[in-house]
């Protein structure tokens, strides 16, 4: 048993290179023997200001009971006097997973009999071509290689997948690219069946509506899960247009930083998923105010997790207790020596995660094999993301 009173000691980072993406763990120290919480505040190419942004906050932290979530929620993002954007908030979202699984471990409770409780008996997943292999993810355009790693997909046992194929776009779409998409959708569908989910990210590149319809048309027919993203975050209208037009579910949300920007989807209903990323947007609990808010503008939710172990653990929790859960995004095993680094409660059986019952986010960091991968810098995929008349366009 814990003390009644806990308080925060210190607040450590713990980075570790995941091959094509770096894990930053982060680590909450308390005055109680054998308390400590893990979150994760992953954010791609900007782990060095994300570590900083952990170390800034730090001192707000120190003498606080841990188990004061939302007073400690309102002390960074109001101490901090400038907005914190998406590399505060990120830091902070690590921040918060960590003192909910301090929270579950003092109450010797999984974290999501703390959120809500159980509302599922199995969270439904996909994952990605290459299951994590970030090359595969954005680097396959050719319908052959598409086929054989979806099939790979398949024979894990996923019946969902999702896939990155849409041209780097401007305004404006070519007959060749059109039908392109089309075919590499249609060799999809042909590999895997009609028993198997397929969601289309269009990484927000196309530069118009007009453009991302275009693509939308190709794939309709071969009817995907959802188009995800189809236009840049931001411009609540155009999102709204493209679904009120795309003849599919559309989905968005990964780059949106906590419930006021969320906001504006909810009233003019512009989406029909909404993908709140735990790790970005605030945490868990900022997360489960979106959902809240999206089930009552008629939205489901499939939270973006392309990130690491802990950030996966903490989406596991909140998708248990979240009612209009739709499916989970996940790279676990995503490098060889996954299980040597971190032990997580994700038991996955066959494309489902199982429910977890070990106190806190069930997770623990054996951080002598995660000194065996330190921080490098990552690889700059957008540096592709140019067309063939120099033209730089969202990657």
């Amino acid at each position: 048993m814990f003390a009644d009173t806990i308080r925060i000691t210190a607040v450590k980072t713990l980075v570790v290179n995941a091959e094509m993406r770096n894990w930053i763990f982060v680590k909450v120290e308390t005055d109680q023997d054998g308390l400590v919480g893990w979150g994760e505040a992953s954010l791609n190419w900007k782990t060095r200001a994300v570590t900083g942004a952990v170390e800034d906050l730090e001192p707000l932290l120190l003498g606080k009971d841990p188990r004061d979530i939302e007073q400690i929620l309102r002390t960074l993002n109001k101490h901090s006097y400038y907005r914190l954007g998406i590399i505060g908030a990120t830091a902070v979202s690590g921040i918060e997973h960590a003192l909910w699984d301090i929270f579950g471990k003092s109450v010797n409770l999984p974290v999501w009999r703390l959120i809500g409780g159980k509302v599922r008996d199995e969270v439904r997943v996909y994952t990605h071509l290459g299951l994590g292999d970030m090359k595969s993810v954005y680097e396959t355009f050719d319908p052959s290689a598409l086929r054989d790693k979806a099939l790979q997909v398949v024979e894990m046992g996923y019946d969902a997948l999702k896939v990155v194929f849409i041209p780097y776009s401007h305004y404006t779409v070519d007959i060749p690219s059109r039908r392109h998409v089309g075919r590499m959708m249609e060799t999809l569908r042909d590999a895997v069946g009609e028993g198997v989910d397929i969601m289309i990210d269009f990484h927000g590149r196309p530069a118009s509506v007009s453009a991302a319809l275009q693509y939308i048309e190709e794939l309709i027919p071969y009817r995907p899960m959802f188009c995800e993203e189809p236009v840049q975050p931001g411009d609540t209208e155009a999102l709204r247009m493209v679904s009120e037009r795309a003849g599919c579910p559309i989905a968005s949300g990964e780059r949106l930083v906590g419930f006021k920007e969320f906001e504006p989807l909810f009233q003019q209903k512009a989406l029909n998923i909404i993908q709140p990323d735990l790790n970005h947007t605030g945490g868990i609990l900022e997360g489960k105010r979106i959902a809240a808010a999206a089930e009552q503008a008629f939205m489901g939710v499939a939270p973006h997790n392309p990130n690491g172990p802990l950030a996966g653990a903490a989406a596991l929790h909140f998708d248990i207790s979240t009612p209009n859960f739709v499916i989970q995004e996940e790279m676990s095993g995503a490098v060889p020596w996954y299980d040597d680094v971190v032990s997580t409660p994700m038991r996955r059986v066959g494309s489902a995660w199982q429910v977890p019952y070990t106190p806190g986010l069930g997770v623990e960091i054996n951080e002598k094999e995660a000194a065996k991968h330190p921080f490098k810098p990552e690889v700059m995929h957008t540096l592709g993301a140019v067309l063939a008349d120099g033209t730089v366009v969202d990657w």
